[in-house]
């Protein structure tokens, strides 16, 4: 036998249904048969057979059935592969071979999207990967409309994160994170209501863009940061230039206020001793001097 004959076994036998009926009846009838032998040997009475033959169902079905339902879980109940009931959390019973009950955890469940390849709207190939939280809110409906409900949660994330991100832009992508993210929840929550899950949130976790495409975004945020020094500094001189000329016009209302303003300025250069500045002064600045003394007289008066 190869190995896809013994796959084929594998799985023809996994999706055969149980039959609980048949162990049920192989079982008593198994009991049945030894207890007619031992009553034909004379070892035992048929009373005695009889009564030990009853304890011994007791204790199959009655402990047997005896099963334990934690705060967490559900127990979805099939009878004869009919949904009946479901269990609350404390201990129960079912009845072998004929009951069969299936544990659903309420808790939140957390899965991961693998790294996805999705190209943008503007032709931007992307890797992105993404967290789903979802949580069972209704056992029944987890059991008996969806076969694998965290796979199934896990496949749908995937098509929706495809689709939502092949609408957007890149920029988009890279600072919309967050709304990107509930409408992705939107769209899976829609889908999975039917299967009484409640999607509480999707985040996604790392993009990760091409090499090209980092280096082409480092050297717009370098010239980004340029253009901004560039206004600032501009600003900057413009706002000096505007004190400046405030300064330079309440100077030019007081008498001799450019002359004394032009001394300060002579008097704050040190030069080297060894060499001579000669400061060519226009007449004005004369004039300046003469108007600042008879101001200054004036005020001796």
């Amino acid at each position: 036998m190869n190995l896809e004959d013994f796959n084929f076994n594998i799985k023809n036998r996994s999706n055969r249904s149980p039959n609980p009926i048949g162990s049920l009846v192989g079982t008593m009838l198994f009991l049945v048969v030894g207890a007619v032998a031992l009553a034909n040997s004379g070892v035992f009475s048929g009373f005695s057979i009889f009564f030990w033959l009853l304890v011994l169902l007791v204790l199959i079905f009655g402990l047997g059935g005896l099963r334990v339902v934690d705060q967490y879980d559900r127990g979805v109940m099939l009878t004869l592969g009919k949904y009946t009931s479901t269990r609350q959390p404390g201990l129960t019973w079912i009845f072998i071979g004929i009951q069969t009950m299936q544990k659903v955890d309420l808790r939140i469940t957390t899965v991961d999207i693998p790294q996805q390849e999705v190209i943008t709207r503007d032709n931007v190939p992307v890797g992105i990967n993404a967290v789903v939280y979802f949580q069972v809110e209704s056992a029944e409906k987890a059991i008996l409309n969806i076969k694998d409900f965290t796979l199934a949660v896990s496949q749908y994330a995937q098509a929706a994160l495809r689709d939502v991100i092949g609408g957007v832009e890149l920029d988009a992508l890279l600072s919309e994170r967050v709304q990107i993210s509930e409408e992705i929840k939107k769209i899976v929550d829609e889908a999975t209501m039917a299967w009484g899950i409640n999607v509480t949130d999707i985040k996604i976790q790392d993009i990760e863009l091409p090499a090209d495409m980092k280096r082409i975004m480092a050297k717009q945020a370098e010239s980004e940061r340029e253009r901004r020094a560039i206004i600032i500094r501009a600003e900057g001189e413009f706002t000096a230039a505007e004190k400046l000329s405030q300064a330079a016009e309440r100077l030019a209302n007081v008498p001799g206020g450019l002359s004394m303003r032009t001394l300060q300025t002579i008097e704050k250069i040190n030069p080297d001793p060894s060499k001579t500045v000669i400061f060519a002064l226009p007449i004005e600045f004369m004039e300046g001097i003469k108007t600042l003394g008879d101001y200054l007289k004036q005020k001796t008066k």
